[in-house]
């Protein structure tokens, strides 16, 4: 059974079609502790040193944890869906608000304080007080009571059995990369003193996911080979519309290349489901679903991601323009003073923010049932401003030309992350919260 089915019945879906409200990225009345813990968590982790997970694909491994987390203390009290890990059962009458804080509080705690003590982390004791003094603060707004009692002790166990599921799971791990110089390999950007800019988390190649069976699971196709006519196509395209200076790409363009390098999908998307959860009205049993649904699979999108990413080991176009005159192709003239726009430092196959986004989309469309709502994305390259879009698959197809326009990956490794993302998604409706009898 599709396990989304249900929510075609929501009576939001005649306000998503008749009135077309608009959703912003932005801070809003939180509608119940789910939404007000999801941006509690993001502010919490984008607040990490890159090492220590607070680069985008660490952060929403880290996401994934607390709304797997959430969801199963809500799910315990009033059982709609299969649980996710926490089989136990609670009190009907238990407070889901108390369930959901607690279990948030309570993982993010753990995983703020268990960044290995090698990796510089300056921040670690102010996070957990912001922590201990937002959690005491949804606490105090519950009246004492069995129930709000139940409710701490659901989120704790829900809290508990995520922490453990996923000790060992690979976070921190041993960098994947081996330096390769042959045509067609990732080489990193230097320092000024020489040394490599060099991915702070590597590790999420190798983190053991949440729903798919293997971190390899959705291997891509690939990167075109490089004597190929399709490579040629996405090589001159890059080198036309990605350069700093490129006197193709428009300055709109350039803008929007640049807002969405500010929206990183972990950020970007909870913002959006924040505010469409908000504006109409999802109670706090679905925008847990969803939460869960949306954090989880861009979770194992970003685990299969940066796996690909390490198999493949593909060149960016900075590498491969300067070097062109090594890759065998007659279509491709090489330029040794060609430089993007914006720069990454991690292989280039498949696209990581493309595998995310479309993870992230996908849950949304699923949930809402429909393509057509009109929301709004914000970025921190741009503070005050917000891109509107008017169908989900418009954002999408809009950041696929975004990283071309960037400088950052050739088409074929969006399309290609934008096709995991879809495939991890369908395997969770499959495999994974379906609704109880």
């Amino acid at each position: 059974m599709n396990p989304l089915t249900q929510f075609k019945k929501i009576s939001i879906l005649p306000l998503l079609i008749a009135l077309a409200l608009v959703a912003l990225a932005g801070p809003v009345a939180q509608a119940n502790e789910v939404t007000n813990w999801n941006q509690i968590a993001t502010n919490t982790l984008v607040a990490f040193p890159g090492p220590a997970g607070g680069a985008p694909t660490a952060l929403q491994v880290n996401m994934g944890m607390t709304q797997g987390a959430v969801y199963d203390a809500i799910n315990a009290i009033e059982p709609r869906h299969r649980p996710y890990l926490l089989a136990m059962r609670f009190n009907l009458h238990a407070s889901k608000e108390a369930a959901a804080a607690t279990a948030a509080y309570s993982v993010l705690s753990n995983i703020v304080s268990t960044v290995p003590a090698t990796i510089p982390f300056p921040n670690k004791t102010t996070l957990l007080q912001s922590l201990s003094t937002a959690y005491m603060a949804s606490l105090a707004a519950i009246p004492d009571s069995p129930s709000k009692t139940g409710g701490i002790a659901a989120g704790n166990a829900a809290a508990d059995a995520m922490i453990a599921a996923r000790q060992g799971d690979g976070r921190f791990g041993p960098s994947p990369w081996v330096p390769n110089y042959a045509p067609g390999h990732w080489q990193p950007l230097r320092n000024p003193d020489g040394s490599p800019i060099l991915d702070p988390t590597p590790w999420v190649a190798n983190v053991r996911p949440f729903l798919i069976q293997s971190s390899s699971q959705f291997r891509t196709d690939g990167p075109n080979s490089l004597t190929s006519d399709a490579y040629a196509e996405d090589f001159n395209e890059v080198k036309a519309l990605g350069s700093v200076n490129s006197t193709v790409r428009t300055p709109e363009q350039t803008h929007i290349a640049i807002f969405w390098q500010g929206a990183p999908p972990p950020l970007a998307w909870n913002g959006v489901a924040r505010n469409l959860v908000d504006q109409y009205a999802v109670d706090i049993g679905d925008s847990a679903l969803l939460f869960a649904m949306l954090n989880l699979s861009a979770a194992d999108a970003a685990i299969n991601c940066w796996n690909d990413k390490y198999y493949w080991d593909f060149w960016r176009p900075w590498t491969a323009i300067h070097r062109a005159n090594e890759d065998g192709n007659p279509d491709t003239d090489p330029d040794p003073s060609w430089t993007a726009l914006l720069t990454a430092p991690y292989p280039e196959h498949p696209s990581g923010h493309l595998s995310g986004d479309s993870a992230h989309l996908e849950v949304l469309h699923m949930f809402f049932g429909t393509d057509n709502i009109r929301f709004g994305v914000i970025s921190s390259r741009f503070p005050g401003e917000t891109r509107y879009f008017d169908q989900f698959s418009d954002a999408l197809k809009e950041i696929i030309d975004a990283r071309i326009w960037a400088g950052l990956h050739f088409r074929t490794a969006d399309v290609q992350a934008k096709i995991l993302g879809r495939k991890v998604v369908h395997y969770m409706e499959k495999h994974y919260f379906q609704p109880l009898q």
